[in-house]
């Protein structure tokens, strides 16, 4: 043979690529993959209303395609089931070696326990975000009783004498507040606000039932008053005698003497 067409004959069979390598030319426009050593197959994947293509070597894995469709669908491999000309292919099988060739077409599906899954979880959030606005609505109206009960405070603190009924009203108002927080039924973000609310309620119940004693006894020892305030709403219930005990040294010292007599 002349060296010369030898020369020839091998620049038709071999070419130089961009990165280095030499490589046995391509023929008639047939894509070729130099690292499988197999041709590149063009494959249509149909989801839902959707398709979409892909170019990859005919010896990758129907589990190679889920990788590259779960970027494309958002669906996670493990939720997907591919199927050509009706049957279900396993993630190892090749494509191949399932009988695909160049422009094949395959359907893919999403595994009804995903379905499920995702209504679950769905579902799940639109729980949270209703529970998340009631108990908004209640924190609104919380604030709310919270400005009168600083109003209270600021007349308390200044020596204003306040009616009692107002204390009570505001207390049975916020009470009302609980009822509606216990009412709401709250999980994972909601839960944690449902509980900062409720402490929050409590803590302006508390402030209530502090400033009444201080209302009632505005220069008593509040320690004491405590105690003499529990007194008056026992005889208010019907037990006792509604006429407060004399404060004169007197009559404490005839029922001390008296109870010695009897002992």
């Amino acid at each position: 043979m002349n060296p010369e067409n030898e020369s020839i004959e091998n620049q038709q069979e071999w070419e130089m690529r961009p990165c280095g390598m030499l490589v046995q030319r391509r023929e008639n426009g047939d894509d070729f993959d130099d690292v499988n050593g197999g041709p590149l197959y063009k494959i249509k994947v149909s989801y839902g209303s959707n398709f979409h293509d892909f170019v990859l070597p005919c010896k990758s894995t129907f589990g190679d395609l889920k990788k590259l469709l779960a970027r494309e669908t958002g669906l996670e491999p493990e939720d997907q089931r591919l199927f050509f000309r009706g049957r279900e292919k396993d993630d190892s099988e090749t494509l191949h070696m399932a009988g695909l060739k160049d422009h094949s077409k395959l359907l893919l599906m999403e595994r009804p326990a995903s379905k499920e899954r995702k209504m679950e979880e769905e579902s799940k959030k639109n729980e949270i975000l209703k529970a998340c606005q009631a108990i908004a609505q209640v924190k609104t109206e919380v604030d709310k009783l919270f400005q009168k009960v600083s109003s209270l405070q600021t007349s308390v603190n200044t020596g204003t004498r306040v009616n009692e009924k107002e204390f009570i009203i505001l207390t049975e108002l916020l009470m009302v507040q609980l009822l509606k927080l216990d009412s709401i039924e709250a999980e994972g973000e909601a839960k944690a606000l449902r509980k900062s609310e409720v402490r929050r309620v409590q803590g302006y119940v508390d402030l209530l039932d502090s400033l009444k004693t201080k209302n009632a006894n505005p220069f008593g020892d509040h320690g004491s008053t405590v105690a003499v305030t529990t007194n008056w709403e026992t005889f208010d219930s019907g037990v006792g005698s509604l006429t407060p005990p004399s404060s004169s040294s007197s009559s404490f010292t005839k029922p001390t003497q008296d109870w010695e007599r009897f002992e």
